[in-house]
């Protein structure tokens, strides 16, 4: 189990709790940005602790190389919100991007939230390969 795990299930219940307050306070459709700015401020008076548009470096056979990827919310450092504002679904490249910021980073969680017109496919979770898996040396329930 990853060790982060237990922690970001708990902050994540929140973050999407959080993200549907936002929706309902000020409606579907608006621009990413609103969203990105909203969900910040919801969260941080929720306590937690949310860096916004975070630069992610990555790192390839022990060369480092600057990158514009920059993951939209990272929450309490364990839980990466990738936002959408799309009429359309939630497509599988946008899980692989947040999916790949979660490797970047080292978190085990993260959703694709759609704040578009799309009632269908809202939030969409990814959860990093084994992160919520029982380790061999037993975790604790």
């Amino acid at each position: 189990m990853h060790p982060l795990y237990r922690k970001a299930d708990a902050v994540a219940r929140d973050a999407l709790d959080a993200a549907m307050t936002v929706l309902n306070t000020i409606g579907m459709g608006l621009e990413e940005s609103l969203y990105s700015r909203c969900l910040l401020h919801e969260l941080t008076l929720r306590g937690h602790q949310v860096e916004r548009e975070v630069p992610i470096t990555l790192r390839y056979k022990g060369a480092t190389f600057s990158t514009v990827l920059r993951a939209d919310l990272l929450v309490d450092r364990c839980v990466v919100l990738e936002l959408k504002s799309i009429e359309k679904n939630i497509r599988f490249e946008h899980k692989m991007q947040v999916l790949s910021y979660m490797k970047m980073l080292d978190c085990p969680l993260g959703f694709v939230i759609n704040f578009g017109p799309n009632n269908k496919d809202r939030i969409q979770c990814v959860i990093l390969a084994g992160a919520d898996e029982a380790d061999d040396q037993g975790a604790q329930p």
